[in-house]
């Protein structure tokens, strides 16, 4: 079996630190528990385009969803991106692995599936195992679903029981 190329990142909620799977540690500017989950913010200062990664990690829905706020408030929004992930938080850190296959979700527009070469190339090399693939699709295709039947992620939210303002 081929080594897991898969992201794995470790969120420590008492020093708000995020680990990569590479090693590189980020000091996050925000990481709140809320009910349906965990919202953390953390700036990017090596991004040219942008300030701020804002992600919500979702573990009842198996979904991380993520955007990024531009440096300059005339650029129009990068699109938001929902990904298919194990979540496994407890009491001092979250851990998440990205299980590549998402969404890319436009302000105006339809959603629409992203990743689909990375996510096919790491099954075929067996670095997402076939449960994991399962998993990922199934969710992400709930998740298409549900989000054309509401035609907008805030309404998606809400339909989720989250009114937090995304």
């Amino acid at each position: 079996m081929a080594t897991s190329t898969q992201l794995v990142e470790v969120i420590d909620l008492f020093s708000a630190k995020r680990v990569r799977t590479s090693g590189a540690v980020h000091q996050l500017s925000s990481c709140r528990l809320e009910r349906w989950g965990l919202a953390v913010e953390c700036r990017t200062p090596d991004a040219p385009e942008h300030d701020l990664e804002i992600t919500w990690l979702l573990p009842e829905l198996g979904l991380r969803l993520t955007r990024f706020q531009p440096r300059s408030r005339h650029r129009r929004p990068d699109p938001a991106v929902l990904t298919a992930a194990r979540i496994q938080p407890d009491a001092h850190s979250w851990a998440w692995t990205d299980l590549l296959l998402g969404l890319e979700i436009p302000d105006r527009g339809p959603a629409r599936i992203i990743h689909c070469q990375q996510f096919a190339a790491a099954v075929t090399t067996g670095s997402i195992p076939p449960s994991d693939a399962e998993f990922a699709l199934r969710t992400v295709h709930r998740a298409l679903d549900e989000l054309s039947r509401h035609h907008d992620i805030r309404q998606w939210l809400a339909h989720q029981g989250i009114y937090r303002t995304w």
